[in-house]
């Protein structure tokens, strides 16, 4: 893999990431942009005891362009990346967190205030704009991996990084902006409320790490999806959502820039393969949310697993599964497909739809 970094027009940082050692990255980027916006607020909510990030200039950011507007594809007017590329990471225009300067006012009460330091890149993971991540190829799913594994030593070693969270948002239905198939990576100035209680409650499991111990049950029971040599993928026994799967490698690692060359060669395959098993189920393009668990820079490190949180808002052909009264509110998740379903479908899903 070749990594070279460059530099858009308005001073953010574009990374590519390639497979061949001989292509050439001098193109520039030649639009006029703005200034960058300013820093978000981070605001303490003291009956949660939880973080909030108060950024007001995300408002503006670019919704659902035309297809040839696409700031994802590379090469024209719009576009966020001035040449071809196999994948590219550039800071996020509109980021919930920055190490940008700010002016905000007292929230007053008792809430504590301060800057919203931190970084958010966007992960473009091919330059087909008509592609998604269950299409790509193993060796395209390693360059993937190879960047986030790359960015997420990079972020970690920033001062007041907490937490690095690589993700996909994928459908309309889940609200993404740019159906271009792309990621993000949020680099946290904190560690995220489900981390911190998912470790609080690793720290207080008996017997041996509760992640590995949970791991090794499920590979032994009824709702394991996919399996290779070094990684299980399965429906959780209390899914919250009706299709819900974790992607866990057999080794405990901390994070993804831990996985060795043969842990990165076998995740593609599997993963893709359940990609591909979830569209087939009702024959329409799903929407989901993959989320990596890694851990935390400094909080009960550890104590993490490695782990691929993989899940859809879709309940039926025609039907969504909103997360009105009792999970927004309450977060108490009522799931309307028993996982042992869940898991039997996706196992006897068509992959070659």
């Amino acid at each position: 893999m070749k990594r070279t970094i460059t530099h858009l027009a308005d001073g953010r940082e574009l990374f590519y990431y390639d497979r061949r050692d001989d292509a050439d990255r001098g193109a520039v980027d030649p639009r006029d942009l703005p200034p960058r916006p300013p820093a978000s607020q981070m605001r303490y909510d003291p009956l949660m005891d939880e973080w909030i990030a108060i950024a007001g200039h995300r408002q503006t950011r670019t919704h659902l362009p035309a297809a040839d507007e696409c700031p994802l594809c590379p090469a024209h007017p719009a576009s966020e990346i001035p040449s071809a590329y196999d994948v590219a990471v550039f800071e996020n225009r509109f980021p919930s967190f920055s190490f940008a300067e700010g002016d905000f006012p007292d929230p007053g009460g008792l809430s504590a205030a301060r800057p919203g330091i931190g970084r958010c890149e966007v992960v473009c993971f091919t330059s087909d704009h008509n592609a998604s991540f269950s299409s790509l190829g193993p060796d395209q799913v390693e360059l993937v991996l190879a960047a986030w594994a790359d960015r997420t030593a990079e972020l970690a070693a920033l001062p007041g990084v907490e937490q690095v969270f690589c993700f996909e948002n994928r459908g309309a239905e889940i609200g993404i902006t740019l159906p271009h198939p792309h990621g993000q990576i949020y680099a946290y100035p904190y560690v995220t409320p489900r981390t911190r209680h998912m470790l609080d409650v690793a720290a207080r499991h008996r017997g041996g790490n509760l992640f590995a111990d949970v791991l090794a049950a499920e590979r032994k029971g009824p709702r394991v999806v996919a399996a290779n040599e070094h990684w299980t993928a399965f429906v959780p026994a209390a899914a919250r959502y009706p299709f819900e799967v974790h992607v866990y490698p057999h080794r405990r690692v901390p994070d993804l820039p831990s996985l060795d060359a043969d842990e990165r060669a076998a995740f593609g395959p599997l993963y893709t393969g359940v990609l591909r098993r979830l569209d087939a189920l009702f024959g329409v393009a799903m929407p989901y949310v993959a989320a990596w668990h890694q851990a935390p820079v400094r909080y009960r490190r550890e104590l993490a697993h490695l782990h691929l949180q993989l899940f859809s808002v879709r309940r039926a052909p025609d039907k969504l599964k909103y997360l009105a009264g009792s999970e927004s509110a309450m977060g108490a998740f009522v799931n309307d497909v028993a996982p042992e379903e869940a898991a039997r479908m996706l196992r006897e899903s068509s992959i070659t739809n």
